[in-house]
């Protein structure tokens, strides 16, 4: 299933509205992709961005207002709805959005859509007042309670002087949407799946932690994973940047506080997946300014036991819940991550070794093993891009 974002085909609308300025940045992604894209036009459209500026980036003719009617031989609109694989448009006017929901094919774009069966995303982009206005309000339940995909914009300065909500999500997180629909499987809709990503940082004074050289790359791809699969998904994440498009990131420091937000979070949870890699320990004491060098030529520290936020979630975890542990070994990989998964009461572990010049830390290539507390379920390796394990984990999962 790794290879089931290449070569789709995607059919984009655009209508008239200032954010659709954005669009060729999507286009671009969209090829990067290595997808297929055609594009509607429509007139309004065409007020915002050119048709030659598109054409050029998609590699080949935009379809116009002016095809409807005038394309020789073929049927544009039946053409084209048959040969996506999925249709999304955006910038989505309000206009737009009124005419797709009551059916009506004035143009080629609302046409091409009435006569496809492939699913439908719409990215509204509009000033707020417009957004909220009953009519659309209703015309957006209206193709909700069809299955249509409505991605509500998000807030902040919108081209009308104003801040409010209305603004089209970016090319990149539209990009995301579009996977998400393309998605050949949604095995996890309705599941909800809490993961702890990243490093701890155990501060000795202000200016100084212990940590380790974890970027949160694994925990990331499960999580984006699950999305795509249909999950809602929460991500409790160290000291490291995380892509938060589609789920919530809870950001914290140290392993007491991601301890403190795993609890707090854990009855929410289908799944828990530990991917973090939790500082053992942390000093004895904190020092509340930061540690002088001048007058020492050693500094010895005192570390105590962190607490295993894996064990205690074991402890804490309720009757249908799965809680997947990672296990980071330089040696004897397997053998430790059977004894983590027996004491820390785990459903499974999966085990990481982090020796390996394509594996472990802040590679974007892994190889795991995933392991089962199911004596009769066969133990699986998994290797590539954490992106491609990630999906293999939840085929595996589910």
């Amino acid at each position: 299933m790794n290879n089931w974002q290449t070569g789709r085909r995607i059919l984009l609308g655009i209508t008239g509205g200032i954010a659709a300025y954005k669009i060729p940045a999507l286009v671009r992604l969209i090829k990067k992709a290595d997808c297929e894209v055609e594009i509607i036009l429509t007139q309004n459209a065409e007020n915002f961005v050119t048709h030659m500026t598109l054409a050029t980036l998609a590699g080949h003719k935009v379809w116009r207002e002016s095809d409807f009617i005038d394309s020789g031989y073929e049927i544009p609109h039946i053409k084209l709805a048959g040969w996506a694989d999925v249709i999304a448009v955006a910038p989505c006017s309000a206009n737009t959005l009124a005419k797709i929901a009551h059916g009506i094919c004035g143009n080629l774009l609302t046409s091409t859509i009435t006569a496809s069966s492939r699913e439908l995303i719409i990215f509204p982009a509009m000033n707020e007042n417009m957004f909220n206005n009953k009519a659309t309000q209703e015309n957006i339940k209206i193709l909700q309670e069809r299955g249509v995909r409505v991605i509500n914009p998000s807030e902040g300065d919108l081209a009308c002087g104003v801040s409010g909500k209305g603004r089209m999500p970016e090319p990149d997180e539209i990009l995301l949407e579009i996977m998400r629909a393309l998605c050949p499987v949604h095995d996890m809709s309705g599941k909800r799946v809490l993961i702890t990503a990243g490093p701890t940082h155990e501060y000795l004074d202000p200016v100084r932690f212990i940590s380790n050289p974890s970027t949160g790359k694994m925990g990331a791809a499960m999580a984006r994973a699950a999305w795509l699969r249909g999950a809602d998904v929460k991500i409790i994440a160290g000291p490291v940047n995380i892509d938060s498009y589609g789920f919530e990131v809870i950001h914290v420091v140290s392993a007491l506080d991601m301890l403190r937000e795993v609890k707090a979070n854990l009855e929410w949870a289908d799944y828990v997946i530990k991917a973090a890699a939790v500082g053992d320990y942390r000093p004895k004491e904190y020092n509340a300014n930061k540690i002088k060098r001048e007058g020492r030529d050693s500094l010895t520290l005192e570390l105590i036991q962190n607490p295993d936020i894996a064990a205690e979630a074991g402890k804490l975890k309720h009757e249908g819940q799965v809680l997947i542990g990672f296990a980071a070994e330089s040696e004897h990989v397997t053998e430790y991550a059977r004894e983590k998964l027996s004491r820390k009461r785990l459903d499974y572990i999966i085990a990481n070794d982090i020796t390996g010049s394509d594996s472990g830390f802040a590679h974007d290539t892994n190889r795991v093993t995933l392991i089962s507390a199911d004596v009769n379920e066969p133990e699986r390796t998994f290797s590539g891009l954490k992106q491609d394990i990630a999906f293999d984990i939840w085929d595996a999962l589910m």
